[in-house]
């Protein structure tokens, strides 16, 4: 059944409404963008401090005990993961490509895992994957609800396994690449890792004062290890959230293409409809037309001779004039005069 001109009218309006819907989404998407991307710049100078003071802390020997380290140690402890995904949807593969990328590392890791997840999207694709989850956490909308996140979790994995020497954490997030581009990685936050922690051993303070450690160097590590984990935490949500505008950015600019594509092939039937009811309604015109014309001269029956409102002239009636003059004689007329009244 072919679509009448009000169908496709209501068609194309909700297309256009559809559009605009899109286009506001792909602006959003686009401003969140730049305010994740310009907190993880902001992060950088906090986090160069705090690997200064690390670095200060552990040029001494023994107190990495405090934190734990990699070097020679079977996993004895509990192991958490921290999976960032999304709460909302139209974000293209987003989550599946984080959740399929949690799984294929977490089941290479002995032992057992505490999972927290990060997002409904992504609980939901690790439980379908049956992967155990320890807990869930809302997504946070804006750069300031970072903070409040960062703590729970913090507070939550402190509470529940504890962030000692025994411990493991790892996070796995998607990293945005270059445009609309990201890819999935995974970080082991805890222990501290052998080889960076000679690094920053090694590294030269930027001053000539010596730097010196205040309260007991136990107790300084353990609280910039602490600074480090916000920090770390902190620019894994903030990368995950801008990558995850990336991807429903790029997946509002193939909508809108779609729905410019469904607009054309809309508005060019529609203009074809309304053109076949323009051309009907002149054919009737015209067929009305003919009609009362017709009605109004009716055809002449072929009986009748075409001169037939000519009167013809019998031999007993003479025509008005004369048969052998090619031009009528005129009859005289008889002066009118007074009636006679018998007086000469």
């Amino acid at each position: 059944m072919s679509d009448t001109t009000a169908t496709l009218r209501r068609k194309i309006d909700s297309a256009g409404d559809l559009q605009s819907v899109v286009r506001t989404m792909k602006t959003l998407a686009a401003s969140s963008i730049g305010q994740y991307e310009a907190s993880v710049r902001a992060l950088a100078d906090y986090s160069g401090t705090v690997e200064l003071g690390l670095g200060a802390c552990l040029r001494a020997p023994a107190p990495t005990a405090a934190v734990g380290t990699d070097e020679a140690r079977p996993h004895v402890g509990v192991r958490s993961a921290v999976v960032f995904g999304s709460d909302q949807g139209l974000v293209g593969q987003f989550n599946e490509r984080v959740a399929d990328h949690a799984v294929a590392t977490l089941a290479a890791l002995p032992g057992e895992t505490h999972i927290w997840a990060v997002g409904e999207r992504v609980q939901a694709r690790l439980v379908d994957a049956h992967m155990e989850l320890a807990g869930a956490f809302a997504v946070p909308t804006s750069v300031k609800a970072i903070t409040p996140l960062v703590g729970q979790i913090l507070v939550e994995s402190e509470s529940r396994h504890g962030l000692d020497e025994e411990s493991e954490l790892y996070l796995l997030y998607n990293r945005p690449q270059s445009g609309s581009v990201y890819a999935p990685v995974s970080q082991r936050l805890l222990p501290l890792d052998a080889g960076w922690r000679r690094d920053l051993a090694a590294r030269p303070w930027p001053t000539r004062s010596v730097p010196e450690i205040m309260g007991g160097r136990m107790a300084m590590l353990g609280a910039l290890v602490h600074e480090y984990l916000f920090v770390s935490l902190f620019r894994a949500c903030a990368e995950s959230l801008a990558s995850e505008n990336a991807s429903r950015l790029a997946a509002m600019q193939r909508a809108d293409q779609n729905i410019d594509e469904l607009l054309e092939k809309l508005n060019t039937a529609f203009q074809r409809v309304r053109q076949s009811g323009i051309d009907e309604e002149l054919f009737d015109v015209v067929a009305g037309f003919e009609a009362l014309a017709g009605r109004a001269h009716p055809t002449l029956s072929s009986e009748t001779p075409r001169d037939a409102s000519i009167p013809r002239h019998g031999p007993d009636r003479a025509p008005p004039w004369n048969a052998g003059s090619s031009r009528p004689t005129r009859r005289r007329r008889q002066p009118r005069g007074r009636p006679s009244s018998g007086i000469r």
